[in-house]
């Protein structure tokens, strides 16, 4: 008795999974990875992932117009590409004035002796 109730556990979790939308991407898309271009099958299908193209898990169309299957590296990068535009964790931070300045607010941290620099004798 206990044995068959597992196996119904593992059958509704398999079912389960084929209407996520990994299964769905898997039988829509051939197993490429989309970037790098790296054929995946067997064993090592668990490697590629589904990208969501806006970044946006929720938007799952049934289409599958915002999912690209991209190998768990290329899904990183993907990811830290988008971290670096300063979209990351949800949040819209783009970079100030096209990126990072080592020099900003320097000038607030010494007095002026109220000359200007060009006015020297």
């Amino acid at each position: 008795m206990k044995q068959n109730d597992a196996l119904d556990r593992i059958h509704k979790q398999i079912s389960e999974k084929e209407k996520g939308y990994r299964a769905k991407a898997l039988k829509m898309f051939p197993h490429i990875c989309g970037s790098c271009a790296r054929e995946f099958e067997g064993l090592k299908l668990k490697e590629l992932t589904v990208h969501h193209k806006d970044h946006n898990h929720q938007n799952n169309p049934p289409d599958g117009s915002n999912w690209e299957l991209l190998c768990v590296y290329c899904h990183d990068h993907e990811h830290e590409k988008h971290k670096m535009k300063g979209f990351g964790n949800g949040t819209e931070e783009a970079f100030k004035g096209g990126g990072f300045s080592a020099f900003e607010g320097l000038d607030a941290l010494f007095p002026t002796s109220g000359k200007d620099e060009d006015s020297k004798d």
